[in-house]
């Protein structure tokens, strides 16, 4: 009876001390094991160094396309590469916009190879551009394109930094359709644009 006795006695005191335990005051911790850990180290966002940093190698930014990983020479693997894109026809009206605007300077408005820069051989530019309405330029695939759009090609530089790669695919976009117009998507409204007069 006393072993028992001394048994519930002990029993009272664990549980009175863990009882006690749990209505310390918490304000005071104590000592922090790790505290680089506990409390994390406030950086300022915009300062030289951190502002500096690249993205990890190999990063594609949400809602862009993957990057484009053939090289220059590789033109045979070029000429199999499909637009990616589902276009539509404000997608061609707005790869027309590009068009005049990066290519109709040299290519022309018509896609002939006789902008304001070479003008029937009496501008600028001493070679003729190509011309997409004819020659062997006009058989060029989609990807061939877009590649000679990327690296550049004889006097044609490149204009990867100008266009990104949905607006060159736009952009070849609009001149396929105007080489086989049959095959445009349908204007939405108003008047197709996806043909070149």
């Amino acid at each position: 009876m006393k072993r028992t006795s001394n048994i519930l006695i002990a029993a009272a005191l664990a549980s009175g001390t863990f009882l006690a335990a749990c209505s310390t005051d918490h304000r005071k911790p104590g000592r922090i094991y790790m505290p680089d850990m506990y409390e994390s180290r406030a950086y300022e966002f915009y300062n030289k160094d951190l502002a500096s940093l690249k993205p990890v190698e190999g990063t594609v930014k949400r809602g862009e396309l993957l990057p484009y990983h053939l090289k220059e020479a590789d033109t045979a693997q070029a000429n199999l590469h499909k637009n990616p894109l589902t276009l539509t026809a404000d997608d061609i009206t707005e790869g027309k916009r590009l068009y005049d605007i990066y290519c109709g300077i040299c290519h022309g408005q018509k896609l002939d190879g006789n902008g304001p820069l070479y003008k029937d051989g009496t501008g600028p530019l001493l070679a003729a551009p190509a011309n997409f309405l004819s020659g062997k330029v006009a058989a060029y695939t989609e990807g061939r394109i877009f590649h000679v759009i990327t690296y550049g090609f004889n006097m044609m530089g490149s204009y990867a930094s100008q266009l990104d790669q949905t607006q060159r695919w736009k952009v070849i976009a609009y001149i396929k359709s105007v080489q086989h117009p049959e095959s445009a998507p349908a204007a939405s409204g108003s008047d197709s644009t996806a043909t070149a007069q």
